[in-house]
């Protein structure tokens, strides 16, 4: 599966953390950021939402401090179905019963372990 993430300054280091994991499991495009300097949450939403859109990837993954303001401005692009889960139920029930194609999370709340 083609996997696109994106995070703000934020979520940086999680989406690190992530995408590192993900990495021999699934093809992974970062779009964004690429350090944890300042930033705007919106940019990558809308990045990860543009390309899952437009097919270049299957589902998408956002990363902010609180994982709502990325799944507010991901659920703006039409077709995209962001929620955000901070535990496996909530994050399975999304995909499984929601059609969920965006999971966002809070760096700020779960740890890696959960992510």
């Amino acid at each position: 599966m083609k996997i696109g993430i994106g995070a703000d300054h934020a979520g940086f280091e999680l989406k690190e953390r992530i995408k590192a994991y993900l990495a021999g499991k699934h093809e992974v495009l970062d779009l964004g950021v690429y350090n944890p300097s300042p930033s705007d949450y919106p940019d990558s939403a809308e990045a990860v939402a543009a390309a899952l859109v437009g097919g270049r990837v299957e589902r998408g993954l956002l990363v902010c401090g609180s994982g709502i303001g990325v799944t507010i401005a991901a659920n703006k692009i039409p077709g995209i179905r962001a929620g955000l889960a901070g535990d496996h139920y909530s994050a399975h029930q999304g995909v499984e019963h929601d059609d969920m194609n965006v999971l966002c999370l809070a760096s700020r709340v779960v740890g890696e372990q959960v992510a």
